[in-house]
């Protein structure tokens, strides 16, 4: 009866585990107002989320709150992101809370982070794919709004660090509704018809409302597809939006991106002046060092007596010929005693007197072989005789032809005392030619 009870700690550990495997409370979403907001030493905060009819408690470790851009307090009214679990030691169950935002940009924040997670998942944001921009751009596509500070920006800036390259605008709209499928339209219009080396996308700054067309998944996928490089310029530096993750290089400012799509000709051309500075000097060097070269050999003596030089030079070869033909000589003489020497030592130990040796030793070792063969078959022979002579003086029948005589029980064994046997019993009695029955009429035991 008493096995129906469970302890409270098997209660809490069974609600925990469904709770843990609930997946609908593996990743909650809440908005909420603050309350009982309390920080620990150690970094945690503690607090309450509730709204008019229900409250509930909520904790946020350290390594997850050390990411917030804003301090928490009671009375805030926030959007969360967190997990459902139980508190085992109390019993109750809380949210754990993995992120919080001020609300008021919930449901823009909300969308951010899912779209967000979904492209990450599908690879989009991954560094691999991330194409290199060129260094020297011959045609930059700038997609913003033609009226805006931003493309005013662009274009101060590439002109300052960079005039020779080929700018083109494509218009588009930067923030309303319809924003996101003009800038999508742009991207592939221009890897469609224009030969661009790099494209730059973005705008200026605002609000999280005004930004959001370059958080939408349409232009995300369209960066994503571009066979073009693209440098998103979105907003501020603070300012992040999808288009800065998918994008190939993100810009903090639009001016930061023409900055980064073109190197800056001042310091192309001081470049240059410094190599053609160090370019000259080591040219200068080489030929200096070639002209001392020049005047050593003018004044070496091939050049003043070259007829002598040509004569000395003919008595080289004539020496060297003799050295030629001599060396030629003796190598030969070498080789040919060396072939003599090769010759003799062959001939010492040609296969034939080895063949010739072998057959002699082949027919003495057959002799030999069948010497002691003939005289082990004697031995054999005699060993046989001797065993055969001896089975002879045990052969029972050897025995019985001297008048012996083997008497049997009717059981077929042989009588070897007369206490195996009674009056009465019946005999066979073996002789050497033949058997007879008897009947045993009197039994006498010899004394000795």
């Amino acid at each position: 009866m008493n096995d129906r009870y469970l302890t409270v700690s098997a209660l809490t550990k069974y609600i925990k585990r469904k709770l843990s495997h609930d997946p609908h409370l593996k990743e909650v979403w809440l908005r909420g107002e603050i309350s009982n907001f309390k920080l620990h030493t150690r970094g945690h905060m503690y607090l309450s989320i509730k709204d008019d009819k229900s409250r509930i408690q909520a904790v946020m470790f350290a390594g997850n709150n050390r990411k917030l851009k804003f301090a928490p307090e009671n009375g805030m009214n926030v959007l969360i992101r967190g997990e459902i679990n139980v508190y085992e030691p109390m019993g109750n169950y809380q949210l754990y809370i993995q992120d919080m935002q001020p609300d008021g940009i919930g449901a823009l924040y909300l969308a951010f982070e899912q779209l967000k997670e979904k492209l990450q998942r599908e690879g989009l944001f991954d560094g691999s794919l991330k194409k290199e921009l060129p260094s020297y751009p011959e045609h930059i596509g700038v997609i913003t709004s033609q009226t805006g500070a931003a493309v005013r920006d662009i274009l101060t800036t590439i002109k300052r660090r960079y005039p020779i390259v080929k700018v083109s605008i494509i218009p588009v709209l930067v923030q309303g509704n319809s924003a996101a499928v003009s800038v999508d339209k742009a991207i592939r219009y221009a890897n469609e018809q224009l030969d661009c080396d790099v494209l730059i996308v973005g705008r200026g700054g605002g609000s999280i409302e005004d930004l959001w067309s370059f958080n939408e998944e349409i232009v995300a996928r369209a960066i994503h597809s571009s066979l073009i490089p693209i440098i998103s310029a979105v907003g501020h530096e603070t300012d992040t939006t999808i288009s800065d993750f998918v994008a190939d290089v993100r810009a903090a400012t639009p001016t930061g991106a023409a900055e980064i799509a073109v190197p800056s000709l001042k310091e192309l051309s001081e470049q240059l002046r410094l190599t053609t500075q160090r370019l000259t000097r080591a040219v200068t060097v080489k030929q200096a060092e070639a002209n001392e070269q020049l005047i050593r050999l003018r004044k070496s003596y091939a050049f003043k007596y070259p007829e002598q030089l040509m004569k000395q030079k003919e008595q080289d070869l004539d020496r060297v010929l003799e050295q030629l033909s001599k060396g030629i000589h003796d190598l030969q003489r070498k080789k040919t005693d060396r072939l003599t020497h090769i010759n003799k030592r062959l001939n010492q130990q040609h296969p034939a007197s080895d063949v010739q040796v072998s057959r002699k030793q082949l027919i003495k070792q057959t002799k030999q072989l069948a010497g002691n063969f003939d005289m082990q078959l004697r031995i054999k022979k005699d060993q046989f005789h001797t065993v055969l002579d001896k089975l002879t003086l045990l052969n029972p029948l050897d025995i019985m032809k001297r008048g012996y005589a083997i008497p049997y029980r009717q059981g077929g064994s042989v009588l070897k005392s007369v206490n195996q046997t009674e009056t009465g019993d019946r005999l066979t009695v073996k002789v050497q030619d033949g058997q007879f029955h008897c009947t045993v009429n009197e039994i006498e035991e010899d004394e000795s």
